[in-house]
């Protein structure tokens, strides 16, 4: 690694709702998938009781999660819209118990700006909005006005995209930034996904990777969601969630030490056990990081 990679491992705070923050930068942190839906494409239907979900996300604190993800909606492709209430009813008694009984941070997967709401409300820090703000733009709204972490994610479906994945990167999240600030959000609350999935082919999530550079240009934390994509299926030569698995802890080492910061993941123990070899290499390569 060269010298001057030792900027992207400095320490920096990502400032959430409800008196929370989260330390970023000198070892990557691990957001745990918590899916309360029926249908989400590796896990649907294992985490739909309130008490099973409650139960998966402690375990995954346990395993490391410094973040719990809850999303009420499925975003795999082809998956049946729910409405509002549907979503709410879903996600918000699990963030409530949540909120009552771990000091992880949560976050709501969602695009409504009234979900997001509800959810700093019942005791959620974080935004994760897979649509960058272009679902409902009142989103961002809600982020400023509650202080919350916002996870902003580029998306390739439902626009025209560049041939070039990674210049698309730029032409989605450069307004999409300049969005957020507009309407109040500060860069200390912000983090950028590069979307792995959502509309791309496999050589186009292959690229983003290898330049990952690009995206730091901007100078926000990176969050990297591999995990179990149809892609790293493809690479990993099997499509069982255990052979994605493996994939998936893969990619963490390797965005890992090209200065990715969050890594969102099913199986929070492998991704652990990755980000420990890589955040070794780091320390070593650059003194002072602790």
């Amino acid at each position: 690694m060269r010298p001057a990679q030792a900027e992207l491992f400095r320490l920096r705070h990502l400032d959430c709702a409800n008196g929370r923050m989260l330390t970023l930068g000198p070892r990557g942190g691990l957001m745990a998938i918590v899916n309360v839906t029926p249908d989400s494409f590796s896990d649907g239907g294992r985490f739909a009781d309130e008490s099973a979900a409650v139960e998966f996300a402690l375990g995954a604190v346990a395993d490391g999660a410094a973040i719990l993800d809850i999303g009420g909606e499925s975003t795999r492709p082809g998956a049946q819209p729910v409405s509002a209430d549907e979503e709410q009813a879903r996600v918000l008694p699990v963030i409530a118990a949540l909120a009552e009984q771990t000091d992880a941070l949560i976050s709501i997967d969602t695009w409504r700006a009234e979900t997001a709401r509800l959810a700093i409300d019942a005791g959620a820090h974080i935004i994760n909005d897979v649509t960058g703000g272009s679902g409902e733009p009142d989103i961002l709204a809600v982020a400023a006005r509650t202080g919350a972490g916002y996870c902003l994610m580029h998306t390739s479906r439902g626009r025209d995209c560049l041939k070039d994945a990674v210049a698309d990167q730029l032409a989605f999240l450069k307004p999409a930034l300049r969005a957020t600030s507009e309407a109040g959000l500060s860069e200390s609350q912000i983090v950028i996904d590069p979307g792995f999935g959502f509309g791309k082919e496999t050589t186009d999530n292959l690229e983003i990777m290898a330049r990952l550079d690009v995206l730091h240009a901007l100078g926000l934390p990176i969050l990297i969601g591999t995990s179990r994509k149809r892609f790293v299926a493809a690479m990993s030569g099997g499509e069982d969630n255990l052979t994605r698995d493996f994939g998936t802890a893969a990619t963490t080492a390797l965005m890992r030490l090209s200065g990715g910061a969050l890594f969102r993941v099913h199986n929070v123990a492998a991704s652990r056990a990755a980000l420990a070899f890589a955040d070794d290499i780091i320390a070593r390569h650059h003194g002072g990081l602790s």
